[in-house]
């Protein structure tokens, strides 16, 4: 059956002349239409019958769109026909849509006169305005048409030879027209206004320099097609243009000879060149195109040696050159020397473009519509991807509802050919480990936090801080608000890649994600003998029943993730035996019930380097750690753990000492460990050389929540050298600390916030016998004290301690004075929100950017330097009006006028007369209020600090 649809628009005209009779009918346009024809081009010229009335007729609209060129010659009164200007109208618009070409002819009128609207044009549009309207739709598309039309290059002819410019233009135009445009898309949407911002960043005015642009982006996202669309608006205004497509192709030296060779054959074309090997083909790019303004798109490059060959460097052309590469590793266009600004991520069309693009493909061949939630299904999973909705809409097109659905479910299962083939080159050509990391990613991690999955996947060796770039660099992942993410065609590939180990049987399969087939294989007594990783994450809590011997002998297992899993493990079966695993790496049980203890087979295992436990709500201790001199000879102590999360364990209430033999540990976190009531010290053995080193590679200890006692593990500092994160925020009955904590040198982050029964922080005291004791925190950058019971600040007087603070949290304490902190240098942050009883501030860092003293009840007394800060919330402080404080002479200090960008939100009453707009002084002019924002009598602070 016939298609309904109407054919494309054929070229049935090379040439259509737009002109204005009067002026050059009988003397130029005669000429060049004779000048055209010589040359064999089929010019289109109307008749002056055509011309009746002002709208322009259907018959010069269709050969306008049958055309290959337009020539507009712009004579003196073009414009004040209003029948030519539709021509100038209909004309961009063929350009746009139909890659019509335009060549604008100057004919004794300059070019700005006719972009500008100056002089006869300017009187011509003036005219159109008084008779159709200044704002009428008809003379604002007129005046666009002209000032687009007017800013493309063509010819000016003013004084010159008429016949030599018309020989110029007919010789141009023949071979212009011997150039072919490429076939874009069947349906093109969203190119042209990305080609608009390619053309921007291409600088075209300018024959200065030569420059490369690179379009980088996934596989299908349509790099190719926008570069097609590119070369199809500009390739004309170069000397010479080459397209060379799938350059990816060329892997041996033969094939890159062949691309040298079409490469000079195309833009020198008449002239055979014969390249012998690659190096020669250098030479004579470089020999041949160095004098010569050339437009070059390189398609689809994936290889070093294929830019080597053809575009190394810009020197290779001739001034005005532009060089387009299409790839899908951004990596290659860096290493190019293209800087961030000229390389251009193509981006996934948005939802109304994507939906344009699926409707013209679906509806095709007939206009029968589509279900809406089948259309918005399609969209999800094609997530903007053209290559995706070109497929779907093909599987769609002029199927019933029943087939349609059908087909959705298919793709949702497993991914299409054609789409997985495209996208499966990117992955084919990672190396062994990156494939790992983005296997791993794509079937456990997508959106979850980075460094959650740098964490994991460290434990496994596989390099990841390099692969993850890779990746990032290969648009195969994105980094997003903390968090990798993957475009969901992406994600079902690499799951169909790890199915397709072994399609029918889960246990020949790398990695396991599903429930039933985590289910299948460990219920099976058959050894699952290619499992390298298993991560169960289900949404709620859910009871599954794992056997005994489950998980017996899984010897590649390296990564067993399970979350809200019940009753997975009976006591006595997966965590009494390790040795089961020992390759594994990674352990997080995470809201598991069931557990209640730790087997001390744990301490024999060699490779664990992340035990995650958290959210136990069974788990009562932890096992001792033995001396491996005392124990057997070949165990390591779990020698390679790192990580050790056992937050949130409610019934946790013992953690051996023995914990210290934990050497590599870089993490420990107990967060939320309510009935934990002491952290213990570090015992000395005799027996082992190594007993006093304690944990000489942690990093962060969180024991925020836990309901310790004291701190006296603190005391022997030589067990934390490496410490930089302590965190100790909501332990309730924590009254005392000792001074010893001052011998963390490398503290960057102290939270304290929220230990409500601490009055006081230590001071630190000199030891004559440690040379280091003056120190205080020499890296201390974020100290977090809001919502202790803290009575006074002193320990803020002792200047030499804190040198590297630029956080300090006083919030939501008791005391009446802040003493001077102006030592602080680098002090950018305070706050002092809601502290009740605080009546004076003393000095200040002058380098403070914020100040919090809102609900500073008490306050009575600012000091002076407060008024080159940036940020400064008073609200709710009313003593700083009246008791002798004049908010008034406070605000005028010469100071203040002098600072830029300030922001204050004060505590409420009449606004000074020097602030309001129509008060004139002498030393204080009313522009000067616009230096800084003034809020008063406000007191919000979700909007205060979101106005930070």
């Amino acid at each position: 059956m016939a298609s309904s649809s109407s054919p494309k628009c054929k070229k049935n005209y090379d040439i259509f002349l737009s002109f204005r009779g009067t002026d050059v009918r009988n003397k130029f346009l005669s000429h060049l239409y004779a000048a055209l024809k010589q040359h064999g081009l089929f010019t289109y010229i109307d008749s002056e019958e055509l011309r009746k009335g002002e709208k322009i007729s259907p018959a010069l609209m269709k050969a306008i769109e049958e055309s290959r060129v337009a020539i507009i010659v712009f004579s003196k009164d073009y414009a004040s026909s209003p029948w030519c200007l539709e021509e100038v109208v209909k004309i961009m618009e063929c350009r746009v849509q139909k890659d019509l070409i335009v060549l604008p002819v100057f004919y004794e009128v300059e070019p700005r006169e006719v972009k500008e609207g100056r002089q006869s044009y300017g009187r011509a549009i003036a005219k159109h305005e008084s008779k159709f309207g200044k704002n009428s739709d008809e003379v604002k598309r007129w005046k666009k048409a002209l000032f687009d039309a007017g800013s493309l290059s063509g010819w000016h002819l003013n004084d010159g030879v008429e016949a030599k410019l018309i020989k110029k233009i007919a010789k141009e135009i023949s071979r212009q027209l011997d150039r072919r445009s490429l076939h874009v898309a069947k349906h093109p949407v969203g190119i042209h206004p990305r080609v608009v911002e390619l053309e921007s960043m291409l600088n075209l005015e300018s024959d200065d320099d030569v420059l490369m642009i690179g379009l980088w982006g996934q596989g299908g996202i349509g790099k190719t097609t926008l570069g097609k669309a590119l070369y199809n608006a500009i390739f004309r205004q170069f000397e010479g243009s080459c397209f060379l497509e799938n350059v990816r192709e060329a892997v041996y030296p033969k094939d890159l000879v062949h691309l040298q060779e079409k490469l000079l054959s195309e833009i020198l074309p008449g002239r055979r060149l014969a390249v012998s090997s690659v190096s020669r083909g250098i030479d004579l790019i470089r020999y041949k195109l160095c004098h010569k303004k050339i437009f070059l798109v390189l398609d689809d490059v994936n290889n070093l040696k294929q830019l080597d060959a053809l575009a190394e460097k810009c020197e290779w052309f001739g001034e005005g050159s532009r060089i387009i590469i299409t790839t899908r590793d951004k990596h290659l266009l860096t290493y190019s020397g293209i800087d961030e600004g000229h390389i251009y991520q193509v981006k996934p069309l948005d939802y109304c473009e994507a939906r344009e693009l699926l409707n013209g493909h679906a509806l095709l061949r007939n206009n029968k519509i589509i279900r809406s939630d089948l259309v918005d299904r399609a969209l999800h999973y094609a997530n903007g991807l053209p290559l995706a909705l070109k497929v779907l809409g093909f599987l769609l097109c002029g199927r019933r509802e029943c087939e349609q659905e059908s087909a959705l479910d298919k793709c949702v299962e497993s991914p299409d050919k054609d789409i997985n083939d495209v996208l499966k080159l990117s992955y084919d050509e990672l190396e062994d480990y990156v494939k790992e990391i983005f296997l791993d990613i794509a079937c456990f991690f997508k959106g979850k936090s980075r460094e959650r999955i740098m964490q994991v996947l460290d434990t496994c060796n596989f390099r990841t801080t390099i692969g993850v770039q890779v990746l990032v660099e290969k648009s195969m992942i994105i980094e997003e608000k903390e968090t990798l993410q993957m475009h969901n065609l992406f994600q079902l590939m690499a799951m169909d890649i790890v199915k397709q180990q072994c399609p029918y049987d889960p246990r020949r399969r790398s990695r396991l994600w599903l429930l039933d087939d985590v289910l299948n294989v460990l219920s099976q007594k058959m050894v699952p003998i290619a499992v390298e990783a298993i991560a169960l994450d289900l949404p709620k809590p859910e009871e599954i029943y794992i056997g005994v011997n489950g998980f017996k002998d899984m010897r590649r297992l390296r990564v067993l993730i399970m979350i809200n899993v019940r009753n997975s493990f009976p006591v006595g079966g997966f965590m009494s035996d390790l040795a089961s695993f020992p390759n594994l790496e990674e352990l997080y049980l995470s809201s598991c019930t069931n557990l209640e203890r730790v087997d001390e087979s744990i301490a024999y295992h060699d490779k664990l380097q992340s035990l995650q436990l958290s959210r136990s709500p069974e788990l009562q201790m932890f096992p001792d750690i033995p001396n491996k001199i005392k124990s057997l000879q070949k165990t390591r102590n779990l020698v390679s753990l790192k990580h050790l999360d056992l937050s949130m364990c409610a019934e946790l209430k013992i953690l051996p000492s023995s914990i210290y033999r934990l050497r590599n540990l870089k993490i420990l976190n107990l967060s939320g460990c309510s009935k934990l009531i002491k952290f213990p010290k570090m015992e000395k053995d005799s027996s082992d050389p190594h007993s006093e080193m304690g944990f000489p590679e942690l990093e962060c200890l969180f024991l925020g929540g836990c309901n310790l006692l004291e701190a006296e593990f603190l005391n022997d500092h030589s067990c934390f050298p490496s410490l930089f994160t302590l965190d100790l925020s909501r332990c309730a009955k924590l009254e005392i600390l000792p001074s010893s904590i001052y011998r963390l040198r490398n503290l960057k982050t102290l939270n304290l916030s929220g230990c409500s029964k601490l009055i006081k922080f230590p001071k630190m005291e000199k030891d004559s016998s440690d040379p280091h004791s003056e120190m205080g925190f020499p890296e201390l950058e974020g100290h977090y004290l809001g919502g202790c019971n803290l009575l006074e600040a002193e320990f803020l007087h002792d200047h030499s301690c804190f040198p590297s603070l630029i956080i300090l949290d006083l919030s939501r304490n008791n005391f009446t004075v802040l003493p001077t902190c102006k030592h602080l240098y680098n002090l950018g942050i305070l706050r002092l929100s809601c502290c009740t009883q605080l009546q004076e501030i003393l000095q200040i860092p002058r380098e403070l950017l914020c100040l919090w003293a809102d609900g500073c009840i008490s306050l009575r007394k600012l000091p002076s330097d407060t008024c080159h800060v940036d940020y400064i919330n008073l609200s709710s402080c009313p003593e700083l009006v009246g008791n002798g404080f004049s908010l008034n002479d406070w605000l005028k200090t010469k100071k203040f006028r002098c600072e830029t960008n300030c922001r204050i939100i004060l505590p409420g009453g009449k606004m000074p007369n020097w602030l309001l707009p129509n008060k004139e002084e002498d030393d204080f002019g009313p522009n000067d209020s616009r230096h800084f924002h003034v809020r008063i009598g406000v007191d919000t602070r979700t909007n205060d600090q979101n106005g930070k």
